[in-house]
């Protein structure tokens, strides 16, 4: 009988990742001072510049002018701001594998992916060209449940050849992989500080050009973020986001290469096993791997796994706790398969003893679980 292991090794990066001591330490000192940063005082002029230097950074890292990096709440506020605020006039085109941040922001026409998770670009093609208003269209840069990249600069070509705007949700890649807003061709991207070791709480919308100044807020308020978002900003949570960020972007490329060895490793044990990795011929992120066990459900093996001693999940943590079957692999035609598969995102402070354990782990529940036949979640 399966007891609960004394030790939890937490392999669940893609929901938050584990926060960075830079950035607690920058929590801490941003935490002490006193001011408001729309204050005209001495306080007040302290806590703006503590407030204008995360600013300043994001932008540096991740693009655009820092006028136009606007701080929310997280990825799901600065998705929605974005797509409420170039929606107007125009139809929307989201990705079927697009987050349900994304999905649920607006009314829109869903474009196919292909069956290793890309954005179908000849779908899309035929979207915008079929005469019809122009277009908004949202494509996220990494998929956070298979960690498959799309091709977003040919998606960025593409609309703006058709007169169409692009948002893109950048939450799971930022700190993963390089990009900036320039280089994505985007007209807007979101990004959100716990997904690369910055606290819960804080996120940012990096905006493309001086037409998004008058881009109507969500939240009215007092005038904060140039009009663009109301409300006293997350000091402390905002200097933690940049303190991570400045760390997760200098080390991406040694620990891509690191994560995404121990990733194939992780795979290679659990084909033997006898699962298959959704996206597994497409690019991806280094540190994500989305594994299908055929007949298990996934809360059976999440709740296996946890008794291991080992934190998954089954997708996208903005359930309110619940299981479902991946919208993202359904899209993928994995049909029954997409209620039978776990996610794998390993963060920034796993080491290969916790990746081996896992693949122990793994391999005795697979080996344990009896299979059903048509399982779902």
């Amino acid at each position: 009988m399966s007891t609960l292991s004394e030790r939890f090794t937490y392999l669940d990066a893609n929901a938050a990742e584990p926060i960075r001591p830079q950035a607690l330490e920058a929590m801490m000192q941003a935490a002490v001072v006193a001011g408001n940063p729309a204050s005209v005082h001495r306080a007040g002029r302290a806590a703006r510049a503590v407030l204008e230097t995360a600013r300043e950074d994001i932008a540096a890292l991740f693009g655009g002018a820092a006028e136009n990096c606007v701080f929310t709440s997280g990825g799901t506020e600065a998705n929605m701001l974005a797509i409420a605020g170039q929606a107007a006039g125009r139809r929307v085109l989201v990705g079927a594998s697009e987050h349900d941040a994304v999905r649920a922001a607006t009314q829109a026409t869903t474009i196919a992916v292909r069956a290793d998770g890309v954005l179908d670009l000849d779908a899309l093609e035929r979207m915008l060209a079929n005469g019809q208003a122009p277009a908004l269209v949202c494509a996220m840069l990494a998929n956070n449940e298979t960690g498959v990249i799309n091709p977003v600069r040919e998606i960025a070509d593409l609309c703006h050849a058709h007169g169409a705007l692009l948002h893109v949700d950048a939450v799971q890649a930022a700190g993963r992989i390089a990009f900036t807003l320039e280089g994505l061709g985007a007209d807007s991207v979101a990004i959100s500080g716990h997904k690369f070791g910055g606290p819960k709480g804080a996120g940012a919308l990096l905006l493309a050009g001086a037409r998004f100044h008058a881009l109507p807020p969500l939240l009215a308020g007092g005038g904060q973020e140039q009009g663009r978002r109301g409300g006293t900003p997350a000091l402390p949570a905002i200097a933690g986001m940049a303190a991570a960020a400045r760390v997760a972007v200098a080390a991406m490329g040694v620990q891509a290469d690191r994560l995404g060895a121990w990733r194939d490793r992780i795979e290679a044990a659990a084909v033997a096993a006898g699962a298959s990795a959704c996206g597994a011929g497409a690019m991806r992120l280094a540190n994500t791997t989305s594994l299908v066990l055929p007949g298990r459900r996934a809360q059976t093996q999440l709740i296996a796994l946890d008794m291991a001693g080992y934190g998954v999940s089954a997708g996208a943590a903005c359930s309110s706790g619940k299981v479902a079957r991946s919208h993202v692999l359904e899209a993928m035609g994995l049909g029954a398969g997409a209620g039978c598969a776990i996610r794998v995102s390993l963060p920034w402070s796993v080491d290969e003893a916790d990746v081996q354990g896992f693949i122990n782990a793994y391999t005795a529940m697979a080996a344990r679980l009896p299979a059903q036949a048509g399982a779902v979640a």
